[in-house]
């Protein structure tokens, strides 16, 4: 991989970098940076990313043990830095935050317990790499233990399911307490005290390894492939914030980012920084990626953290979704380009679009409360209206305010 983010020549760097990348460029930002001028490629740095207290953001530089690891096993790593204006009577509250997104690690064929030992694996490596940068928050893809195999509809994928004290957990409590982090674990839960009913889960892993709680995913999609009410249904849990030793958090599971009412039900809650763990394709939803989160990162005033897994991934026996298209082995490519948005309209460039990657990010959450004195967004939203048309449309009787124009179907 050059500096650029564009692989070197070779039949193997070509082979990885067909699929998923954008003219053999990891992401849009890289390509940018390699085709225009210094001067053109900051302005338009400017326009895509914004400015976060009136600067580009700042790139940080990481220990060589984080850089060697990245190197040695594959994986993009990028790190920036969120400022604050200084306070005359609040210290900063500067966290490490961090972001893993990768790939299935083996086939889709193999032995389920390989398959999860090999993820297991690979991520080890990746988490000590965020340990070895000082990473304080560490939040994981949505069912990161496992291929997103939800939309083939077959039952025997329920295998991977695990109890909210299960393997995967057990695994990173260790990592947790190792590292002093804490650690977002989006898994697929088995619930053994209520009928071994599964559930779509963020157990939220505190920096000394206790668990510190769960949730599970608000909103379950239909559409296209993604029907997966044939594993789980809505979660139960409403929309926690987990306070803990570096700052308030939550997570808004995957589709959870398309309903603005979920973000902002977190944000009321208090949340600081929001993850939304995900795993989606290029051809369903990537014009919405760069917008969503950003824009609750904005609406709201905290900080989202975005992650989606990468790879394309083929399963055993093709299968069809109602939607008129030719059976299929996979759902598409995971297009990764995992980022952090901040509250003041700034982000970062994005992850490799195909590789597994760590994206790391200093963030001061005294911008949140800055954000909120500037633009007044809590003080001027009218929540009692609000309230009152959600209260009337939840009845059976309900009729939408709209004002005819009494000459609509006059002819003249």
């Amino acid at each position: 991989m050059d500096s650029n983010g564009k692989p070197a020549q070779g039949e193997e760097a070509k082979a990885a970098a067909a699929e998923g990348s954008i003219g053999g460029y990891e992401s849009l930002h890289r390509l940018l940076e390699a085709n225009l001028s210094p001067e053109l490629f900051k302005e338009a740095s400017r326009l895509l990313l914004g400015l976060n207290c009136a600067r580009p953001l700042e790139a940080i530089s990481l220990p060589e043990a984080t850089t060697t690891l990245a190197e040695t096993h594959n994986f993009d790593v990028q790190a920036f830095r969120f400022s604050a204006d200084k306070e005359f009577l609040r210290q900063q509250r500067v966290v490490r935050v961090g972001l893993i997104q990768n790939s299935i690690a083996i086939p889709t064929t193999s032995h389920f317990a390989d398959q999860k030992k090999a993820i297991m694996e690979k991520i080890k490596h990746i988490i000590d790499a965020a340990g070895a940068s000082g990473v304080n928050i560490l939040c994981l893809q949505e069912a990161w233990t496992m291929p997103f195999a939800f939309c083939t509809r077959e039952k025997r994928w329920c295998e991977f399911a695990e109890p909210v004290d299960g393997e995967s957990t057990r695994f990173l409590q260790e990592l947790a307490q190792k590292y002093n982090m804490v650690i977002v674990s989006p898994i697929l839960e088995r619930d053994v005290n209520h009928g071994d009913i599964i559930w779509n889960t963020a157990v939220v892993i505190g920096n000394n390894g206790n668990i510190i709680g769960i949730h599970r995913k608000n909103h379950i999609p239909r559409v296209g492939d993604f029907n997966e009410s044939t594993y789980y249904m809505e979660g139960n849990t409403g929309h926690p914030v987990f306070e803990t030793a570096y700052g308030k958090i939550a997570v808004n599971i995957c589709y959870g980012r398309h309903h603005p009412l979920n973000w902002l039900a977190f944000g009321l809650n208090g949340a600081e920084i929001v993850f939304n763990p995900s795993a989606t394709v290029g051809e369903l939803s990537e014009p919405m990626w760069p917008i969503e989160a950003r824009n609750a990162a904005i609406a709201n005033s905290y900080f989202v953290g975005s992650i989606n897994r990468v790879g394309t991934e083929v399963f055993p026996n093709p299968f069809t979704s109602g939607d008129g298209k030719p059976q299929h082995a996979d759902f598409g490519h995971f297009y990764g380009s995992s980022h952090f948005s901040a509250p003041d309209a700034s982000c970062t460039p994005s992850l490799s679009r195909y590789r597994d990657g760590l994206m790391i990010s200093d963030m001061d959450l005294n911008l949140c409360r800055q954000i909120k004195d500037k633009w007044a967004f809590r003080m001027t939203a009218r929540y009692d209206m609000y309230a009152s048309l959600l209260s009337e449309y939840l009845k059976p009787d309900f009729k939408p305010q709209v004002i005819a124009d009494p000459l609509i179907n006059k002819r003249s």
